[in-house]
């Protein structure tokens, strides 16, 4: 494998400022970010540049704009392992962010210059985390990011690697090999085992479910307009329309008393076992 965009080197000019300087504002990314994707190691790479914005948009332009270079360069990565990844960089205020795609989008890694992930085993694990007050304003924050993203990962034939940078920060590599069957844990349930794990669930709630697949958080309006989309044009269209957004409502019930989607303001939110029924599902 070659290897991807090094990280830039610190110099006196440039280094990061001490955590005891850091401005505690998260709610904006005030520095652009780069992602770098290859086709091979012997040309140069194409560059993109995700410009500062708030740090909701700036999370959620980053992840769709990575996820879509790399599924164009044939890869199979899933958007949630990405956007989780990615929401990470809160720790480092989104310090000198570049993400390099390579090995046809299979292989996707991420660096900043921020503090660092000292203990890497233990950011693998639920419930441990550094998020503070203000993080959680924008994040979860509730040690569920990476244990979530290696999750998801081994059920793809896949794997996480944490890395310290050049003097410091983290470099995040997040891969899959599409058809191998290295680093799956023995024992593991198949995937018509896990299937069969699935909790009962009625078609409606199955296509509520479906909307999950891509994105982890899905606004009420928008599920009730996804399912209602081309009810008709005919004169019982309205009351026909109606009858099905109630169904969306009913089945967005249902599933978050089963425990696969939450409520996050006026967002659903997939939790992760909703992550695994969708995986076994889809």
């Amino acid at each position: 494998m070659g290897k991807a965009l090094e990280p830039t080197l610190n110099t006196a000019q440039n280094a990061p400022e001490p955590a005891s300087g850091v401005n505690e504002d998260y709610s904006r990314a005030i520095a652009s970010a780069r992602i770098a994707c290859y086709d091979d190691f012997r040309s140069a790479p194409r560059v993109t540049e995700i410009a500062p914005t708030t740090t909701a948009e700036f999370i959620e332009n980053l992840a769709s704009t990575i996820y879509t270079q790399a599924q164009q360069a044939g890869g199979s990565i899933p958007y949630t392992a990405i956007r989780e990844v990615s929401e990470n960089f809160i720790h480092a205020q989104f310090k000198e962010i570049v993400v390099s795609i390579f090995d046809k989008g299979n292989t996707i890694r991420f660096t900043d210059q921020g503090p660092g992930i000292p203990q890497k085993e233990k950011a693998q694990m639920p419930g441990f985390s550094s998020a503070t007050s203000d993080m959680k304003r924008y994040i979860r924050g509730v040690g569920s990011g990476l244990p979530l993203v290696k999750e998801y990962l081994s059920f793809s034939h896949g794997r996480i690697t944490i890395e310290d940078n050049i003097k410091c920060g983290s470099v995040v590599t997040i891969s899959v090999k599409p058809g191998e069957d290295f680093d799956v844990p023995k024992g593991a349930p198949t995937r018509e085992q896990r299937k069969q794990m699935v909790p009962a669930l009625s078609d409606r709630e199955k296509d509520v479910l479906y909307l999950f697949l891509d994105q982890p958080k899905v606004r009420v309006q928008d599920a009730t307009r996804e399912l209602t989309a081309g009810v008709g044009r005919v004169y019982d269209a309205v009351s026909r329309s109606r009858k099905q957004a109630l169904e969306t409502l009913n089945s967005l019930k249902k599933l978050e008393e089963a425990g696969l989607i939450s409520t996050v303001g006026k967002m659903r939110q997939v939790t992760d076992e909703g992550l695994r029924v969708i995986d076994a599902l889809f």
